[in-house]
């Protein structure tokens, strides 16, 4: 079962894994995992034997202006997935996020190191990184970061919108992560439960999963106009300078070498990532 199997990432899932999987997809439009009888009732009719969560509140800004929005979708909406797998003896992954940590590292995060967030949305995720820890012994904490992909709003097609209406964009040059592709996300999740070792008991936890090299967003920004071959400037700016409702981690880069050693699996370079989906997603041909 693919929670949020209509967005970005959960759409990605659906297409990856419907060759060799039974897949039962759920959305908002089907039912609200904030009601905790009626996601319960779901799972349990379906019993699945694997549930990827990736519904979530993922609005960063948003939920610094609705805070009970974002801890009720991803902590309780997490919280009620969870014991339905619990009761059923499922195996919950779960999607979470770069942005539990604070930033102030100098070097990648790694799944040892503490959790710090700085804004609400990290707060809430990490809100459900711990129940599952609570309630679950076979999970997996999926950390990821900066994800773009087609049928979601993200920063590649912001910046398009962006950049058809406006000549120069001023976009933040201190704040660094590594761009992840929906595709690329997906496929490493399969190639995952395609592993036999995937689950061995020392196997479950958390891993951080994300596509390789590193970028602040004003460079991922560059990167983009240059591969549309558009005449937009990009101009970088302090992350004081932009405003946002939402404290961002200025270091959020995350260590992959847990996942890469234990399902030997290490995702393509996210400038090739980006190359891919600007050329190959309909609507961003050019």
């Amino acid at each position: 079962m693919i929670t949020g199997s209509r967005g970005m990432l959960g759409s990605k899932l659906v297409d990856a894994l419907s060759s060799g999987y039974e897949i039962k997809g759920i959305d908002i439009r089907d039912c609200d995992i904030t009601n905790r009888q009626e996601i319960i009732k779901i799972i349990n009719d379906y019993n699945p034997d694997i549930i990827i969560h990736t519904a979530a509140y993922t609005d960063v800004d948003g939920s610094e202006l609705n805070r009970q929005r974002a801890f009720a979708v991803n902590a309780q909406g997490t919280e009620n997935v969870a014991e339905a797998a619990k009761v059923i003896g499922a195996i919950l992954f779960f999607i979470s996020t770069d942005y539990v940590f604070d930033g102030k590292k100098d070097k990648p995060y790694a799944e040892q190191d503490r959790p710090h967030p700085v804004n609400i949305y990290g707060e809430s995720k990490l809100e459900g990184e711990k129940i599952i820890q609570a309630l679950l012994r076979k999970y997996f904490i999926l950390r990821t970061s900066w994800l773009f992909g087609p049928g979601g709003k993200n920063f590649v097609t912001t910046i398009l919108e962006m950049a058809r209406e406006k000549k120069a964009l001023r976009v933040v040059k201190d704040q660094l992560g590594s761009p992840t592709y929906t595709l690329d996300l997906a496929g490493a999740i399969k190639s995952l439960l395609d592993n036999c070792c995937w689950q061995e008991a020392d196997n479950f936890g958390i891993y951080h999963i994300t596509n390789s090299e590193s970028c602040s967003w004003y460079e991922f920004a560059k990167k983009i106009i240059l591969l549309k071959q558009l005449k937009t400037e990009i101009l970088p700016i302090s992350s004081s300078e932009s405003k946002c409702p939402a404290v961002r981690p200025k270091m959020s880069i995350l260590d992959n070498s847990k996942f890469i050693t234990t399902f030997k699996l290490n995702l393509r370079p996210w400038p090739e990532a980006v190359r891919h989906f600007l050329l190959n997603d309909e609507e961003n041909k050019p």
